[in-house]
């Protein structure tokens, strides 16, 4: 039995349709990748879907990305704070003004206080409402970040380790919850962690929607908050359904039980279109690679294999296998993209130059290269992961490369990124499937070429341990002027493909299909989705 009818058969038991009795005028309902509603704690779960769908509708950030438009890369824009500048006398210290007249969900007020109790809820093991839940989803994507300090009531200071220029991007993943509500159901719970619990199934954010409903492993129902500080939201209530196989979700858009499903089945598209559906999509800065492990007895220690893999795999025939919707990925960005240097590897689908270099490196028909690959059946950005993954395996048995795959639930795959290859939860793989966005430098690169973020400080999953690329992210860190830092980011990624640091096969162009009922959707060339705009007619 292939892998996806195993998967199949697991997911064809979880629940579908959201009944009759709850759909209202205005109510759009999704079908997610995810097995599970991510964490509504504040920080959520499930990789960037959880950012997507119970981060930035519940819990605004500090800086927000502008998803407005959808012909544009998109930028960084004033969320909670409304502007942010580094201090030229101190580096280190970054001055945020705040928004003033902002309320959370359970009407209290958004203040400096408030910034300082988030950021000691991931940072201070110390703070009373420390929540080691909530650690691993935050301070692995902002390292540098050490305290924040108020400096009046609607000003505040974040302090880094280091001169960190990326700190704006990485401030769209700290998410702010109101610290009254967890306060006063800390009051009746007997202690942090209950009162976190209690707090996630009633959530107070300062997002434009509320949580009205939460059922675990089946539903999220959010009503619109008519108290929000910015752009109301258009829709009067979002559902939220996990559905992690792709026929699943696809069986429940055509049958009416959602409006909305992420990454449908590619083979399903003729016939989503054919009943009248909007199959939506935009290139957006994500790539889908196997990142590999340098650590003890890896065979992708040797570049020559890396650089095997890399052109042993055809990506128009993936491309073709998916419907289109996807881009060759022949880096972590494309050429033309500001990141792109000058790199001297070619990156393209060349079988005899992979063989010459497998028997380079010792691997022959006679001895063979064996490798494990810890993969999902389904997840945030994972697109269709068991199709892709079993179009490599039969690409790589082409070239004399045996594959075998360790198939675990997203959140098991995500969770065990942040352990590294040489921990027991990688099960012995020699490579890892986790999609990455690349909208911002820390994310697209720098977590995983420093040494520094090896586990468990960030997502150097495989222990890259080389110092001249040290230097190279020191000095984009350190460039706190855009054109000096696109130029440092330019040599980072040209040494990386070089080095063929990552396994590339695909960028995502973010497919969906929607009922011809939902108007107003803006597909960004991002990640994220801003879910004020759309609504039902």
């Amino acid at each position: 039995m292939t892998l996806r009818r195993l998967l199949l058969a697991a997911a064809l038991t979880l629940p579908l349709a959201a009944p009759a009795a709850v759909q209202a005028q205005g109510t759009i309902r999704i079908g997610m990748t995810a097995a599970d509603i991510p964490l509504t704690h504040g920080q959520p779960d499930q990789g960037f879907e959880g950012n997507r769908f119970t981060g930035f509708p519940l819990f605004d950030p500090l800086i927000a990305w502008d998803l407005s438009r959808a012909d544009r890369p998109t930028p960084l824009t004033a969320g909670l704070a409304l502007d942010w500048k580094v201090d030229e006398a101190d580096k280190t210290r970054w001055v945020l003004t705040l928004r003033r007249g902002v309320k959370f969900h359970d009407g209290s007020d958004f203040t400096a206080d408030a910034v300082v109790w988030n950021v000691r809820k991931v940072l201070d093991r110390d703070a009373p409402h420390y929540d080691p839940r909530q650690v691993g989803l935050t301070a692995t994507r902002m390292p540098a970040l050490r305290r924040a300090e108020k400096v009046d009531d609607y000003t505040v200071a974040l302090i880094t380790a280091e001169p960190d220029s990326f700190l704006p991007y990485n401030l769209t993943n700290l998410f702010m919850a109101s610290p009254a509500h967890w306060q006063k159901l800390r009051e009746a719970a007997p202690n942090a962690e209950a009162a976190w619990n209690a707090f996630a199934a009633s959530p107070s954010g300062t997002g434009p929607f509320r949580m009205t409903r939460f059922v675990p492993r089946e539903r999220a129902e959010y009503a619109r908050f008519d108290g929000y500080w910015g752009e109301k939201a258009k829709a009067e209530r979002i559902i939220l359904l996990p559905i992690p196989e792709a026929n699943a979700r696809t069986a429940a858009l055509l049958s009416g039980q959602v409006d909305w499903i992420e990454a449908p089945a590619p083979d399903a598209v003729p016939q989503l279109r054919a009943r009248g559906m909007a199959i939506t999509q935009n290139l957006q800065p994500h790539f889908w690679p196997w990142q590999p492990c340098f650590a003890g007895d890896s065979p992708l220690k040797d570049v020559r294999v890396r650089r095997a893999l890399n052109l042993a795999v055809d990506r128009d025939g993936m491309k073709q296998l998916l419907g289109g919707f996807m881009v060759p990925a022949v880096g972590t960005v494309q050429p033309g993209h500001p990141w792109w240097g000058n790199p001297s590897f070619q990156i393209r689908t060349d079988k005899a130059e992979a063989r010459r270099l497998l028997a380079e490196a010792g691997y022959t028909a006679q001895r063979p290269l064996t490798l494990k690959v810890q993969i999902s059946a389904s997840g945030s950005g994972q697109m269709q992961p068991l199709q892709m993954n079993e179009f490599i395996q039969q690409e790589l048995k082409g070239v004399g490369v045996n594959v075998e795959f360790d198939v675990v639930d997203w959140n098991t795959l995500f969770t065990n990124w942040r352990r590294g290859c040489t921990d027991a939860s990688a099960r012995g793989a020699h490579a890892t499937n986790v999609s990455i966005s690349a909208m911002d430098p820390f994310f697209a690169m720098a977590r995983f070429y420093d040494s520094r973020m090896a586990p468990p400080t960030s997502n150097n999953w495989g222990f890259f341990n080389d110092p001249k690329f040290d230097e190279m992210i020191r000095v984009a860190r350190n460039s706190f002027d855009p054109a000096a830092r696109d130029a440092a980011l330019a040599r980072l990624h040209a040494a990386a493909v070089d080095e063929a640091l990552f396994i590339w096969f695909a960028h995502d162009v973010a497919p969906r299909a929607m009922s011809p009922r939902i108007k107003g959707y803006v597909q960004p060339q991002s990640w994220f989705v801003d879910l004020r705009l759309p609504f039902v007619q």
